[in-house]
């Protein structure tokens, strides 16, 4: 999608508590997002903030023994403390608190008012605090709030308040959503919001007594009130920009491109923003996205169960570009994902050490040991380096795909598959070995298209990690500045000749320390039990039985195998040899081929379309004379021979844990 400019919002975060992981992981995608759109050449403008009024925050000040604003001026201070080190590069940071924000909440009410739009009535109903919203009785869950991941208790109250005419814009807001299929995302998160829709829409109630609570943006109609959170707190997405404040800079960001929220926020973005702005006469955004929730294991977080994630724990152990790369390769947008740090150690060695890491290392020792530390000119190019030039530039297009669809994770594993494809270029060439033999021509073109891989790889990988890149970019003698898009697009931009840095371990390696496995070279592996122990009984160590003939091998062993799913294209014999089969396996976007032992057991015929599990970073070999590039995984018993296979449905080269 060609756009004219890109303007994103997170939602504004209370200032009740300090940043969370979701806190952290949509800003950190917001931020990715319009990395990547100024990195295309697409005037950006990228806004964050704090939600600083309503009775939360009241409450939470109470607690803290502060006033509202006290509460509020301390609380944002780790918001940006956050943001800084996280490298969020937000162009506004807005607080409701500021007068810029209340002049015009003061405006848009009066004059909503003035339209009749605002009247005043009687309510009778029930309140949750939490989610600072009216239920009716009807709405309630087993007697609790009915909103999604809440479920706490409500308050029943009665008083008289004013309310805006949210339920005449019912019917508009269904065909707005029906006709307009890009504003709400993903699909099935529309489809929600259509299915609250098909309930009566009540209006909304837009103020709060001041005598119940009196820290928010009073009503100009009315000094008895003040306005509920939510609406004054939506509208710092125009406010921000200059509605109603600063017309041209208004006309140039306004509608939002992308306005991106958690799910658990979606009726308030979907229904009460929409309705408020067509009240408003203005149009609506391109996209609301809603992204899922980060779980621990399979639950979710929360203070309560003491599982939340401080995203600054995870960045003062691994780093930064650690942290965001794995926050953006990790979750799909749209569906839930799981944070353990087990899960971060395996994708931060598999991506960023193995591979990144490694292939960066191996290019810069080979350049300096062979080439004087001096990018060498390239010589005629065969059918792997076009196969790399192919592959590099694919990635290209489908990161600006990935971008547009909100797809960042399939961005970057088409990234790091570029990478895994270079290294695998490097174990087929053998530079190593033109260096040892003298051929400088094959040796100056393999390295020239390692650096190329690298160089554009660098460039796509920028907006998620800008320190790390910039840092291999310098390494390879490139720009340390933002890297020029039109660049990446184009292969062959690499200056030969260009002095190489020293050489750098850019991701180390992390051995994962575990809690209750202790090995000790030379000894037997001992488990330590955690069963509860009584007073005065000594815990007991058991030693695990290890077969005769076993060789016990290190994590950091296991952890460099490779294994990913495959799905077979097709089958057939392997002339002379009655045991072997040659198999075309599809890995990801890759088509490979392996040949595998296991024709005595299986027919050609009965293997297409089975999804089988494959090593694919063992080195290519020749077998009988057919070249093997991976293995796949069999079990065998007395004679008999199954494939290993994956139970359920997945797309072929995903990662096996």
């Amino acid at each position: 999608m060609q756009r004219s400019k890109f303007y994103v919002t997170t939602p504004i975060y209370y200032v009740n508590d300090k940043p969370h992981i979701g806190h952290a992981y949509t800003t950190i995608l917001a931020d990715v997002l319009a990395r990547y759109h100024r990195l295309m050449g697409v005037p950006s403008f990228f806004l964050t903030g704090t939600d600083e009024h309503g009775q939360k925050v009241c409450r939470a000040a109470e607690k803290s023994g502060m006033s509202p604003q006290e509460q509020a001026d301390s609380t944002v201070v780790r918001f940006l403390d956050v943001w800084k080190k996280l490298e969020i590069t937000n162009d506004d940071f807005i607080r409701t608190t500021e007068n810029r924000h209340r002049i015009v909440v003061q405006k848009v009410l009066q004059d909503l008012h003035d339209r009749d739009e605002i009247y005043r009535a009687d309510y009778d109903g029930w309140y949750c605090v939490t989610c600072e919203r009216f239920f009716t009785e009807k709405d309630l869950i087993n007697g609790k709030c009915p909103e999604p991941g809440c479920g706490r208790d409500v308050e029943k109250i009665k008083e008289s308040n004013y309310f805006f005419r949210m339920s005449k814009y019912q019917d508009w807001l269904i065909k707005y959503i029906e006709d307009n299929p890009r504003f709400i995302q993903p699909d099935f998160r529309r489809n929600e919001t259509l299915g609250f829709l098909k309930k009566q829409l009540n209006d909304l109630c837009i103020s709060r007594p001041k005598s119940r609570m009196s820290w928010g943006i009073e009503l100009p109609f009315d000094k008895g009130f003040v306005t509920y959170v939510w609406f004054d707190a939506l509208l710092n997405y125009v406010t921000s920009i200059g509605y109603l404040s600063d017309d041209a800079r208004f006309k140039k960001w306004w509608p939002a491109s992308c306005q991106l929220i958690g799910k658990d926020i979606l009726t308030t973005h979907t229904v009460y923003w929409p309705t408020m702005l067509k009240a408003m006469n203005l149009p609506l955004p391109e996209t609301v996205f809603a992204h899922g929730w980060w779980l621990s294991g399979r639950d979710k977080m929360s203070k309560t169960a003491g599982n939340v994630v401080n995203p600054m724990d995870f960045v003062d152990k691994y780093g930064v570009d650690a942290f965001r790369y794995f926050l953006m390769a990790e979750m799909s947008l749209g569906q839930d994902a799981s944070f353990t740090e087990d899960a971060f150690l395996r994708r931060y060695n598999a991506d960023l050490a193995n591979d990144l890491g490694n292939l960066l290392s191996r290019v810069v020792k080979l350049i300096g040991s062979y080439c004087d530390g001096n990018i060498p000119p390239p010589g005629t190019m065969g059918s792997d380096e076009e196969n790399l030039k192919k592959v590099t530039l694919i990635a290209v297009e489908k990161m600006i795909d990935a971008v547009d669809g909100m797809r960042i994770d399939l961005g970057l594993a088409e990234v790091i598959g570029v990478v895994r494809e270079t290294n695998r270029y490097l174990e087929k060439t053998q530079p190593w070995t033109l260096g040892k033999k003298g051929e400088k021509a094959q040796l100056g073109t393999v390295l020239f298209c390692a650096v190329e891989a690298l160089r554009i790889m660098s460039g796509l990988l920028y907006p998620v990690m800008p320190t790390q890149t910039i840092i291999l970019r310098k390494t390879l003698g490139l720009s340390s500045s933002v890297p020029d898009f039109r660049d990446l697009k184009e292969w062959g931009k690499t200056k030969t000749g260009t002095k190489i840095g020293a050489m750098i371990n850019l991701f180390p390696r992390i051995t994962p320390v575990t809690k209750d496995v202790v090995m000790k070279k030379g000894v037997n592996m001992t488990e330590t039990t955690t069963a509860e122990k009584s007073p005065g009984v000594t815990e007991q160590k058991q030693p695990v039985t290890v077969p005769a003939g076993v060789v016990q091998i290190e994590y950091m062993d296991f952890a460099k195998v490779q294994l990913r799913t495959a799905v077979v294209l097709s089958a057939e014999k392997v002339e002379g040899a009655d045991k072997l089969l040659r198999l075309q396996i599809r890995v990801g976007d890759e088509n490979r081929q392996i040949v595998a032992g296991i024709a005595l057991h299986y027919k050609p015929e009965e293997l297409p379309g089975k999804n089988i599990v494959v090593v694919t970073n063992l080195k290519p070999a020749k077998i009988r004379g057919v070249e093997s590039n991976g293995m796949l995984l069999a079990a065998s018993n007395e004679g008999v021979m199954k494939l290993i296979t994956i139970d359920g449905e997945l797309p072929a080269g995903s990662v096996v844990k």
